[in-house]
């Protein structure tokens, strides 16, 4: 009999009563291996009374307190990242090594919130008009909510709510139901962490849970992360209902290689980039665009033999790098792109669809595949695939590889590989583009900068993380002061010409 797994409101684990469920699979074998309680509108919305019911005294605590918990909460951390790494691979599938990382990534913005005490530092002036001073300071938009994706379960939610918390919101994450398990873990470290409750809630469910969210008065901000379809309609929707949200959606990165170009560091670079966590992430790099047929012909030359040697398998083989896809819904989506690639005239250099591994024939698994001469008219060029898939686009000159970067619908991140600097600054000024790597494949910001990119890749005013976070979970407040002592008999308080003030 498979696991169930429920809710975490007001400090607990709550059941979930709706009656409805999903299923949560072992991608590396097909089978369900656990059910998720899917929350009902009523069950969100007692998730948000509680974290409003917490929001006074938690917003009241001084950041030094706040900081406090995070402190607690990265120990833990670390303390608990290899059962941490296990839940992620379990359910999602990617290796244990790339688990690791997805949490170090994490806990990176947890060490960043540590700060919170000087990033929430206001603005003062002294002496704006005389006897005036004027005061700048940020405060808590109040409860917030986070939906989140199947690819980074440990991550892009604490790429949320650490920030939102240590700003003194309080929170309710919608994790996807398809790897539920790791967010209940975290939120259950950090009330070990000192964390009172209602200040983390964690509620699992579909689109029934994600419309309350998005149209109950009571949630001041929505993040989100995740398809441009969903997120242009969370934007649409939360915008609304009057909230602030920030939503980052789809990605088609390129990674362009110029002919001066160390074509080993390329190849090296690409095969992390396009095939790491089996292409599930939106900074993949999907498009490597080749300017001129000699550096085209020598990447995918290559290239070719180290994603042919690419050793896919379960988590629970250690020498496994590269697991299976999520789910038989998301093999199927990649393996039919691959056919209208090669439906188009493309060439499928590697190929991954049909793999079968002996003891896992049911699992999601989708080989390395490597297809070129793409052109910019195939949907394998046009459209995110999320999965282990590297186009080459062959360009005569820089400004067509250019072009193309820039002409693309997506904008989150892109690279180019040279050794040359005026190519690379005109690279960098040019494009409009989120995150742009010199000579690094997934430009994705440490932590104190911030995650974003530009187009249909996000919408709304702030990227994720770093400051922009803190300005996204706070509303920034200016007082401007004068004290009744030192008044000039008949002074005039406004601001016309001529007055004191």
């Amino acid at each position: 009999m498979s696991t169930t797994i429920h809710h975490f409101i007001d400090g607990q684990i709550v059941e979930g009563k709706s009656g409805r469920t999903g299923d949560v699979f072992d991608p590396s074998t097909g089978e369900v291996t656990k059910q998720v309680m899917l929350g009902s509108a009523d069950e969100v919305r007692t998730a948000i009374a509680a974290a409003a019911a917490a929001l006074p005294g938690w917003s009241a605590t001084p950041p030094a307190k706040r900081a406090q918990v995070m402190f607690k909460f990265r120990d833990l951390l670390m303390q608990n990242l290899d059962k941490l790494a296990e839940a992620i691979s379990a359910e999602h599938g990617k290796t244990i090594e790339d688990a690791k990382g997805e949490v170090a990534r994490g806990l990176e913005v947890v060490e960043f919130v540590c700060g919170i005490p000087h990033l929430l530092k206001g603005e003062y002036s002294d002496s704006v008009a005389g006897g005036v001073d004027s005061v700048g300071m940020r405060q808590p938009v109040g409860v917030c909510a986070g939906i989140t994706p199947f690819n980074f379960p440990a991550m892009v939610p604490m790429w949320m709510f650490p920030v939102a918390l240590a700003c003194g919101n309080t929170f309710i994450l919608k994790p996807s139901e398809r790897d539920p398990s790791t967010p209940m873990l975290l939120a259950q470290l950090l009330i070990e962490a000192g964390l009172p409750k209602g200040v983390l809630n964690v509620v699992n469910g579909d689109k029934e849970a994600v419309d309350t969210l998005l149209t109950d008065p009571t949630v001041g901000a929505i993040s989100f992360v995740g398809s441009t379809a969903i997120g242009r309609y969370i934007y649409e929707t939360g915008c609304a209902n009057g909230k602030r949200v920030q939503a980052l959606c789809g990605a088609k990165n390129h990674m362009v290689i110029m002919p001066d170009a160390d074509i080993d560091q390329a190849v090296d670079a690409a095969v992390g980039a396009a095939f790491g966590s089996a292409g599930e992430r939106c900074m993949a790099v999907s498009v490597a665009v080749a300017v001129g047929d000699e550096a085209a012909n020598s990447f995918v030359e290559k290239m070719a033999p180290r994603v042919r040697g690419l050793k896919i398998g379960p988590y629970t083989d250690s020498a496994a790098e590269m697991g299976p896809v999520i789910t038989k819904e998301s093999k199927e989506k990649i393996e039919r792109y691959i056919s209208e690639g090669e439906a188009d005239g493309a060439e499928v250099v590697v190929d991954g669809r049909g793999i079968s591994l002996q003891g896992y024939e049911n699992g999601f698994f989708v080989g390395g595949t490597l297809i070129d001469k793409v052109t910019k008219d195939m949907s394998v060029y046009k459209d995110e695939i999320f999965g282990p898939v590297l186009s080459v686009v062959r360009a005569k000159t820089y400004e067509e590889a250019k072009g193309l970067v820039i002409d693309h619908e997506y904008g989150n991140g892109a690279a180019v590989f040279t050794r040359d600097g005026d190519t690379a600054r005109d690279f960098v000024r040019d494009v409009n583009i989120g995150m742009v790597g010199v000579n690094v494949p997934i430009p994705v910001p440490v932590a104190y900068h911030s995650f974003g990119g530009w187009k249909a890749s996000l919408f709304g005013d702030h990227s994720i993380h770093g400051m922009e976070g803190v300005r996204f979970y706070t509303k920034l407040k200016t007082v401007t002061a004068r004290w009744p002592s030192g008044v000039k008999e008949g002074a005039v308080f406004n601001f016309s010409a001529g007055s004191d003030v």
